[in-house]
């Protein structure tokens, strides 16, 4: 008489089945490298989430490479730049701190851009998704979805396609200019952290800091309570591309280093043709010097606003 087999006593078979019979499939998620130089992407699963083929990795300018990640899986990824051997493994921007090219279960030091996801468990949920600036900014970052517009989800195109770094104001930038810090890595207060009495949507509001960069990357992340035009949601099984550099919109080092800034003011394009002669009135904006700013923002602030997001808009059409 032949044996006979429970697939309970096979339990990856018996996933595996389980998920077939609920109509759920693995989601693909390919990063692409549109930087002109070499990232390391990193990755980083959540608790309870299985960690995927990699959690950091090198890929050259003009290249891409897939990962395949279960349902329910939920993570973060992100892009390192300016990595090398040394002494020992480091990067400039986006540092995991493992000493090597795999990230090996740590995130990213901020600044650093990163696109944010969590799967759902079958096709006949939502996956959740956004790009976050929340942790500062190291890179131009999309992402994009292929899938069906089901379980209420528009599967929209989402991430921040400008150079935060060539706008950023001088007491948020770092890696000497490869990187723009969040007001809450910069200064550290519960009211740019949404920390202590600031821990909820009502007492943490935007700051004019995360104004700027909400002005400029539309649909990202700017602060902690940002939820409601930076979250994403399209139907389960969808698959998604991870864009470095879109359109080839390179990362540039700032024109004007704070430690080395003279008397002569240096013009920055920030995009449509509109430039700022002097950062200095983005500083006194966050610092309540509106004697210094009214002015100005009454004029260039308006006009930054409507030449940025428009331009936006067109790239993520």
């Amino acid at each position: 008489m032949g044996t006979v087999f429970s697939l309970r006593e096979f339990p990856f078979l018996w996933l595996a089945v389980h998920l077939m019979l609920l109509g759920a499939k693995a989601s693909t998620f390919t990063f692409v490298n549109k930087c002109g130089q070499t990232v390391w992407p990193g990755i980083l699963s959540n608790a309870g989430s299985p960690g995927l083929e990699s959690t950091g990795f090198e890929l050259p300018a003009a290249s891409s490479r897939a990962f395949q990640a279960p349902t329910g899986w939920s993570g973060r990824f992100w892009a390192r730049t300016g990595c090398s051997a040394g002494r020992a493994w480091s990067c400039a921007t986006g540092d995991c701190g493992s000493g090597q090219v795999e990230c090996n279960g740590a995130g990213a030091a901020p600044p650093a851009t990163l696109a944010e996801f969590t799967l759902a468990t079958s096709s006949a949920g939502r996956d959740f998704y956004d790009v976050s600036l929340v942790d500062g900014y190291n890179l131009p970052m999309v992402v994009e979805a292929s899938g069906t517009h089901g379980a209420g989800g528009s599967c929209a195109t989402t991430g921040c396609v400008a150079d935060l770094n060539r706008m950023c104001p001088a007491e948020l930038r770092a890696a000497e200019g490869e990187a723009c810090r969040s007001a809450c890595e910069a200064f550290g207060t519960p009211e740019f952290c949404c920390s202590g009495a600031y821990a909820n949507p009502t007492t943490c509001r935007p700051s004019t800091y995360s104004q700027i960069f909400k002005s400029v990357c539309p649909k990202s992340y700017s602060y902690a309570f940002d939820d409601p035009t930076s979250t994403f949601t399209c139907a389960g099984g969808a698959d998604y591309t991870i864009t470095f550099c879109p359109g080839s919109a390179t990362s540039q080092k700032s024109s004007k280093d704070s430690s080395t800034t003279t008397s002569t003011s240096a013009s920055t394009e920030i995009g449509g043709g509109l430039t700022v002669e002097d950062d200095s009135w983005l500083a006194s904006l966050a610092t309540g010097d509106a004697a210094t700013t009214r002015a100005a923002v009454s004029n260039l602030y308006s006009s930054f606003i409507t030449a940025t997001a428009l331009a936006c808009t067109l790239l993520l059409q």
